[in-house]
């Protein structure tokens, strides 16, 4: 008896290359094209993003997501479920390894262990990779470093700063909003809770779109928390892990020379760029603002949009729209700040 054969990692990057040539356009693949034939089509179906703006052909993998399955021991195949089935398979091709290390292991064990204890966790399991499948890999145009997931019930969902409806816009996000507005007072249209509650559609601040179409990818240093214990899961690993993830995003597009922009809002997130000195110093990195300087990356440092700080010099940042200059001088497609 036969089995059928299993994607392999390159199906994914042999479609997406084969998908750039094609297009005249960058920055607009069809990602329900390039993913079909990977098993996190499933998965992704209410996370996909309607393009993979990936720029460049991308060097091939022979990750084998099956072989490495196979490979691992009863215990650590249950442990890693989660990950199996819903990390994006473009993040599992470079973090495999690092899902083995005892340092994820226990931090999955103490997960657990909450889970049996009947505590509740947020975001909901399903949504703590989205931002892996609403932002594969080599779509990624702008990274924005958060710190804790949100601890209330219908708010976190697995991206930084962002909560699903109908929850109202929580103050830091207000703020970016009106950052947005000073950057862009034509267009951006700050939403009104109360104007879409009256049109029964409340809520204003799920920033989904960003990750999907704009290839933002909203990171936050830990990936889960108990309900309304803020950093009740700090230190437990995830830290590490979420290192790792930003440290494959640069070498990665280092080596395709695509570059993104990074936003380090807070001195939180400005530490947690500390170990990556070197290659942002080498292939791009400090906070100019003319971004035409040749550099791969460009980090953009200014104080949290928090409202305790905010008012210290984020709402003249112009962080947005100095983001959105840079990669157009990168021949990026600039990224559209709009919410809906």
């Amino acid at each position: 008896m036969t089995t059928a054969k299993r994607p392999l990692i390159t199906d994914y990057f042999s479609q997406v290359e084969t998908a750039t040539k094609k297009s005249k356009s960058t920055d607009k693949l069809d990602t329900d094209k390039t993913l079909k034939v990977t098993d996190e089509a499933k998965s992704m179906k209410n996370h996909a993003s309607t393009k993979d703006t990936s720029v460049h052909p991308h060097e091939l993998t022979s990750f084998n997501k099956q072989e490495w399955i196979n490979s691992l021991t009863p215990e650590q195949k249950d442990l890693l479920q989660l990950e199996i089935d819903t990390l994006h398979i473009s993040w599992l091709s470079v973090l495999y390894k690092e899902l083995t290390k005892p340092y994820f292991l226990n931090l999955k064990r103490f997960l657990h262990s909450q889970q049996q204890q009947g505590k509740t966790i947020f975001p909901k399991p399903q949504d703590i990779y989205s931002w892996s499948n609403l932002t594969p890999l080599p779509k990624v145009k702008c990274l924005i470093l958060g710190q804790d997931p949100y601890h209330n019930h219908n708010q976190a969902h697995g991206l930084a700063f962002s909560v699903l409806e109908p929850t109202r816009p929580p103050p830091s996000l207000v703020n970016i909003y009106k950052t947005l507005s000073i950057d862009y007072p034509d267009t951006f249209k700050v939403p009104d809770y109360k104007e879409l509650s009256k049109s029964g559609k409340p809520g204003g601040g799920n920033l989904t779109k960003w990750a999907t179409d704009g290839g933002v990818l909203m990171l936050n240093a830990v990936l889960t928390v108990e309900a309304h214990k803020a950093n009740s899961h700090a230190n437990r690993g995830w830290e590490q892990f979420t290192e790792q993830v930003i440290r494959v995003a640069l070498e990665y597009h280092q080596k395709h020379k695509s570059g993104f922009v990074i936003m380090a809002w807070g001195s939180p997130a400005q530490k947690r760029l500390k170990p990556f000195e070197k290659i942002l110093a080498g292939g791009g990195g400090g906070d100019k603002k003319d971004g035409g300087d040749g550099r791969q990356f460009l980090v953009l440092k200014t104080v949290h949009p928090s409202p305790l700080s905010a008012h210290r010099g984020f709402f003249n940042s112009q962080v947005f729209k100095i983001c959105n200059e840079w990669l157009q001088k990168h021949n990026r497609d600039v990224i559209d700040w709009s919410v809906s």
